[in-house]
């Protein structure tokens, strides 16, 4: 017998970038243009909107919140006073819309991208021949002040990234490549060391959260899932979700309510046209650890 979900809120779009915070899960609903936040009381407010599609999301030392701007291939800052600044321009990184993000307990981020025109390809020619087959992208490492390089190479599609609990290692989702990628963060900050933390074939990776016990759930945009899976590769959970999951956070007042949201598709055309996507909650095992 699966474990036991409820729907928490519906009525969104397509949600991405989830992060507990002081008592609520902040999220992206791309079409809306909002950031959003809800309780588990299930309260869903909009905290603000901007002139994009937000994806990623985190926060600075100083309270700053930062935010993924898709299109404009941007990072945001948001100042505890509300205002909203440029904070980073990915143009010279990214070579399509920016996705997922984490910030470091620095206030460093490292932002994925598409590396090309997704949709387009899925429309095509589809989800197979895509996999098989498709343009690498960069990471893009942004510092504390907002300027940006290149923090890895010859990445497929990174979305979703967590940062282990004692800020040496980087673990990226690599959409393409069905894989969890890791890194070590050297005490600079840079990357060293790539390798497949674990190889998820057939299931294929979009927002990830790791949990206590150094196993990372991974939201399967493939299908309706969300899955726990220790370094190696091993599967060991899985949470039927209805609807492809695209993204996953622990949070609650003790870590272990499991935070997912699900959409119908990922494809904007058919996304945008209705709010059909929802966000699940579950009960587990083992609580948050690390950042996001």
């Amino acid at each position: 017998m699966g474990r036991e979900t409820r729907v928490l809120a519906e009525g969104i779009y397509f949600g991405e970038g989830p992060r507990w915070r002081e008592g609520r899960l902040w999220f992206s609903d791309f079409f809306v243009k909002a950031v959003k936040s809800v309780s588990l009381a299930g309260d869903v407010r909009i905290e603000f909107t901007i002139d994009d599609r937000p994806s990623g999301l985190g926060w600075m030392p100083d309270g700053s919140m930062l935010i993924v701007s898709m299109t404009r291939r941007q990072v945001l800052r948001r100042t505890p006073e509300g205002r909203i600044v440029l904070h980073a321009d990915l143009h010279h990184v990214a070579t399509f819309h920016c996705n997922d993000m984490v910030v470091d307990a620095e206030g460093v981020a490292f932002v994925g991208n598409f590396g090309f025109d997704l949709d387009a390809e899925l429309t095509s020619r589809g989800m197979e021949s895509v996999l098989a087959d498709h343009p690498t992208a960069k990471l893009a490492r942004v510092a504390p002040d907002g300027s940006a390089e290149v923090a890895a190479m010859d990445m497929h599609f990174p979305n979703g990234s967590v940062i282990t609990p004692d800020g040496k290692t980087l673990i990226v989702g690599e959409s393409l490549g069905a894989c969890l990628t890791a890194f070590d963060i050297d005490d600079d900050g840079f990357l060293t060391g790539r390798r497949v933390w674990a190889d998820l074939r057939p299931r294929v990776p979009d927002g990830i959260c790791l949990d206590a016990n150094g196993a990372v759930w991974v939201a399967n945009p493939i299908a309706p899932e969300c899955v726990l899976v220790a370094e190696g590769g091993e599967v060991l959970e899985v949470i039927e979700t209805g609807d492809p999951c695209y993204a996953c956070m622990l949070g609650g007042d003790d870590g272990r309510t499991l935070f997912m949201l699900t959409a119908p598709t990922s494809i904007a055309e058919e996304a945008a046209a209705a709010p059909k996507g929802k966000l699940l909650i579950a009960t587990v095992d083992t609580p948050h650890a690390g950042l996001p």
